[in-house]
C-alpha cells in the first residue's frame, strides 16, 4: 500500500480518531531502534531465533557506525538476506535518510528483487508510522535507483560489474558476488569479482562508511578470502556454520581460514546443535549433508571451504555388487569419445569410454565400462557393437566437444546408431565440477559397482582425479549419471547442439 508523505500526518490523526492505531508507544518506540524489531513490525511473519536476533544486533553497530566492515557466512535459507538486504536498507534509510545505500549481487536480477522489496517496504503503512518523514521520490522511483524526497540519500541497486560509477554509498551490501560452486572455481571469474571490488566498489564507499559481505564460502581464494588474507584485522567476522562444531573443528577451519583460533560458536551451540531448528532440523540438514558431498557441504553450509587437493573419491564409497537388478527406473550407456591415433608426442592418448549405468530407487548401478583406444572409424564400429549389446531400451548419449569439428562427429556418430534413442549434450564447465554430484551420491552410500574385469582400473581412476594421467572414465561416469538425472523420452530421439 503506497501512501503519499502529505498523507501520513493525516492518516496517523485518523486512524487515533478512530481507534485503530492499537500500537504500544513501546512497540514502535522500540521499531525506531533495533533492527529486529523493525523487522517484525513490518514484517509481522518473520520468524526470529537467536541466530537471527545476533545478526541483527550486529547490523544494529553497522547503524550505529560502530562497525565499518562486516563478513557474514551463514548457509543459504536460513533469513540472511531478508535482514541484510531488504530491512537492513530500508532501516538504515529510516533512520539516516540523507546517507545513500547501495546494494549489489552476482547478478542484477537479485539485486534488482531486493531493491524492489525494500522500496516496497519504505511504501508501507508500518514504515511511515515509524518515519513519517521518509518518503521516496516520486521522480526517481526506478528499482535500479530510487532516491529520498529532500534527502540525499537513496539506494542504487547492481549485478557484479554493473553500473554504480558515479554513484556513492554510506552503507554498500554484497549478497553473494558468486552465483554457485562452478562459478566460484573458476580463477578467470575469481580475479574479476576481485577487480570489480578494487576498482568499481570500495572507491563508492564514502569515508567512514560501513561495508557488508554475506556470501557462500565456496573457495578458499573467493573475494572474502583474498581480504581476510590483506585485511583480517579491519573486518568482524560472523562465521556462523549450519552444525555447530566441536571446538577442535571450530579451530581447525578458522586456522585454514586464516581467522584467529580458540573463538568459541558465536551463539554458544553445543556441537552437532543446529543454526536455525524451526527452518532446518539436524536430521534435514544432514540428509542435506549426504545429498551434496562434504567438499559443497564444508563450503554452503558451514562457511568452511576445503582446499581441492588429494584423492576426490575413496574407494570406500563404491560398494561391488554381483549384478544390477533387472527392473531399474532408466538405463543409459555415456560415451567420452577420443577418436584420434596416437599422436608423435603424445605418448600416453586419451581413451574412448562408454559407461552403462542404471538407477532404482535412488541407487545408481555402474554396470559396464568399455575403455579402448581406437580410431575414428573403429569408434563408429565400437558405439554400434555396443549398442546392439545393450539393446534399445538404453539411452546413449554422447559428449559434443566444441566447435564444428564436435558437432559434425555427433552428427555421423547419430547417423551410425540411427533407431536407437542417442543424443548429445555440449561438454561444458570444469570436469572437476560436473562429476560433484556424482561423487556425492556415492559418498552418501548410493553408488554400486557390477562386478567386473574393468572394476580395478575404474576405482584407480576415479580414485586419483585430479592427479590421474586420464581421466576419461570420470568424465563419462559423470555424463551417464546426468543423463540418468533427466527424463528423456524413448523411440530414436536425435538431439544435439
Amino acid at each position: 500500500m503506497t501512501i503519499p508523505c502529505s498523507q501520513t500526518s493525516n492518516l496517523i490523526r485518523l486512524l487515533t480518531s478512530c481507534g485503530q492505531l492499537s500500537l504500544e508507544k513501546a512497540t514502535v518506540h522500540q521499531a525506531r531502534r533495533k533492527l529486529l524489531h523493525f523487522t517484525k513490525y513490518t514484517f509481522p511473519a518473520y520468524k526470529a531465533e537467536p541466530f537471527h536476533e545476533l545478526v541483527a544486533a550486529t547490523l544494529d553497530g553497522v547503524v550505529a557506525g560502530e562497525i565499518h566492515r562486516l563478513m557474514l557466512f551463514a548457509p543459504p535459507q536460513h533469513g540472511k538476506t531478508e535482514l541484510v538486504s531488504i530491512r537492513l536498507p530500508a532501516f538504515f534509510l529510516g533512520k539516516r535518510p540523507d546517507e545513500p545505500v547501495i546494494l549489489t549481487s552476482y547478478a542484477a536480477s537479485l539485486a534488482l528483487r531486493n531493491s524492489r522489496h525494500t522500496r516496497r517496504t519504505l511504501n508501507s503503512a508500518q514504515y511511515k508510522r515509524l518515519f513519517p518523514d521518509v518518503c521516496i521520490n516520486p521522480r526517481s522511483r526506478s528499482v535500479e535507483h530510487w532516491e529520498i524526497d529532500g534527502k540525499r540519500g537513496g539506494l542504487v541497486a547492481a549485478g557484479v560489474g554493473g553500473p554504480i560509477t558515479g554513484f556513492g554509498a554510506k552503507l554498500a551490501i554484497i549478497d553473494d558476488p558468486f552465483k554457485n560452486f562452478e562459478q566460484a572455481q573458476s580463477e578467470t571469474y575469481r580475479e574479476m569479482v576481485w577487480e570489480w571490488w578494487r576498482t568499481t566498489f570500495r572507491p563508492r564507499v564514502w569515508e567512514d562508511g560501513a561495508i557488508v559481505l554475506i556470501m557462500t564460502r565456496w573457495h578458499k581464494d573467493d573475494l572474502a578470502g583474498r581480504l581476510l588474507k590483506q585485511q583480517a584485522d579491519q573486518w568482524t567476522i560472523l562465521r556462523l556454520p549450519a552444525i555447530a562444531e566441536t571446538q577442535k573443528e571450530r579451530d581447525t577451519n578458522d586456522k585454514l581460514l586464516g581467522l584467529p583460533i580458540g573463538q568459541s560458536d558465536p551463539l554458544g551451540r553445543d556441537p552437532e546443535e543446529p543454526l536455525s531448528p524451526e527452518r532446518y532440523g539436524l536430521g534435514t540438514l544432514l540428509e542435506l549433508q549426504r545429498d551434496i558431498g562434504s567438499y559443497a557441504w564444508a563450503a554452503e553450509y558451514q562457511g568452511s571451504p576445503q582446499p581441492m587437493e588429494g584423492n576426490l573419491a575413496k574407494r570406500h564409497w563404491f560398494e561391488i555388487v554381483d549384478q544390477a537388478p533387472r527392473a531399474v527406473k532408466a538405463r543409459v550407456r555415456a560415451w567420452d569419445f577420443a577418436a584420434t591415433e596416437k599422436k608423435a608426442g603424445k605418448a600416453d592418448p586419451d581413451y574412448t569410454v562408454g559407461t552403462r549405468m542404471s538407477v532404482l530407487q535412488g541407487i545408481y548401478y555402474v554396470e559396464d565400462v568399455i575403455r579402448e583406444r581406437v580410431g575414428p572409424g573403429a569408434v563408429e564400429r565400437l558405439a554400434r557393437q555396443t549398442a546392439d549389446i545393450d539393446g534399445k531400451k538404453v539411452r546413449i548419449r554422447l559428449e559434443q566437444e566444441p566447435g564444428a569439428s564436435g558437432k559434425l562427429f555427433v552428427a555421423t556418430m547419430i547417423k551410425v546408431l540411427d533407431g536407437w534413442n542417442v543424443g548429445a549434450e555440449p561438454s561444458t564447465g570444469d570436469k572437476i565440477i560436473r562429476a560433484m554430484p556424482f561423487l556425492a551420491q556415492a559418498e552418501a552410500g548410493n553408488v554400486r559397482l557390477v562386478r567386473g574385469a574393468w572394476n580395478e582400473e575404474w576405482l584407480g581412476e576415479m580414485c586419483s582425479v585430479p592427479h590421474a594421467p586420464h581421466d576419461d572414465q570420470w568424465d563419462s561416469a559423470a555424463a551417464a549419471y546426468e543423463e540418468l538425472q533427466e527424463e528423456k523420452p524413448r523411440g530414436g530421439v536425435k538431439r544435439y547442439a
